[in-house]
Parts: structure tokens; sequence; C-alpha cells
């Protein structure tokens, strides 16, 4: 199609319910590995800060993870769909550079805590927008329960993501 410029500009997608649902499932696998990939990690995280304010940060990272996968638990229900490992490449790839990175800065607390704020926020920002996704998905499949579940996650990834900036903010200025 061309608008009146004659510049072309794309159709409007259509997906059939089934395709649409099996990228609903094979994303939802994808999020729902990394975030079992976070949760195994993170703790790991908490022997090398620095700074007590991030500390309870990622404990309630952890949390809020564990709550959203719960959640997503209830989506596969809802689907009658069973969870299968996702490719989870890109996290995990930053997660291994977040840890290369707090290496770097072994003998420097300060900037390992910083290091650490600044892969937790790339992580974060991630899921915003992989929910964000998921729940214009939902709206296709037109199941109100599932796109709900999906703004609870996303509500959660956001609020976790603004404590960070927050423990950032107050980190710097200290």
């Amino acid at each position: 199609m061309t608008n009146e410029s004659g510049k072309l500009f794309p159709k409007q997608i259509q997906l059939g319910s089934e395709k649409l649902k099996s990228f609903f499932i094979n994303h939802l696998n994808r999020i729902y590995s990394a975030k079992a990939h976070l949760v195994s990690k993170l703790p790991l995280l908490n022997d090398e800060v620095y700074f007590k304010d991030l500390q309870f940060a990622i404990q309630e990272t952890v949390e809020d993870v564990e709550k959203q996968m719960a959640r997503m638990d209830v989506i596969y229900e809802l689907l009658d769909a069973v969870k299968a490992d996702g490719s989870i490449n890109g996290l995990s790839g930053l997660i291994d550079d977040a840890f290369d990175a707090i290496a770097e800065q072994a003998d420097e607390a300060e900037l390992r805590d910083m290091s650490i704020i600044f892969y937790l926020q790339n992580i974060e920002s991630m899921e915003m927008a992989s929910f964000q996704v998921l729940q214009m998905a939902a709206v296709k499949l037109k199941n109100n329960q599932i796109k709900q579940l999906l703004q609870e996650n996303y509500d959660e990834a956001k609020a976790d993501r603004t404590l960070l900036l927050f423990i950032a903010a107050k980190y710097i200025i200290k």
C-alpha cells in the first residue's frame, strides 16, 4: 500500500490465532527461561555488593521475578500450554557480561556496585519491553486475564527499575 505521497507503508499484520498463540508461547518460554536463569544468578551478586540498599533491591528483584514466574505459570495453564526451554542467549550474555564487569572491578566496591546497577537496569528494561509486546498479543488472543497477568509483571519490572534508578542516584550522591 502507498500513501498520498507515493511512499510505501506496511499493511496491518494479520496473524491467525494459532500462529499468534504459537508466537506468544514461544516468546513466553524465552522470558520464562530467562527469568529462571536470572533467579539462579542474582543471589550470587549479593555477596559482591557493597551498598546495603543495593542488596535489598537485589533481594526484592528475586522475589518479584519469582512472583512473575508464578503468574506466567497461570498463563501457561490458561493457554493449555506446556513450558519449554526458550533461547536465552541474549539475556544470558548480558548476565555473563555483568559478572565479567563485576570481576573487573573486584578492588573497587563502588564501581562494582555501579556495574551491578547498570546491568540490572538493562535487564529490567528488556523485561518491560517483552511484557508490553506480549500484552499486545494477548489482546489479539482475546484473553483479558492473560493481559492482566502480563500487566502485573510489567508493573513489577517497572517498579524494580525505578527502585534501581533511585538507588543509583542515592549512591552517586552519597
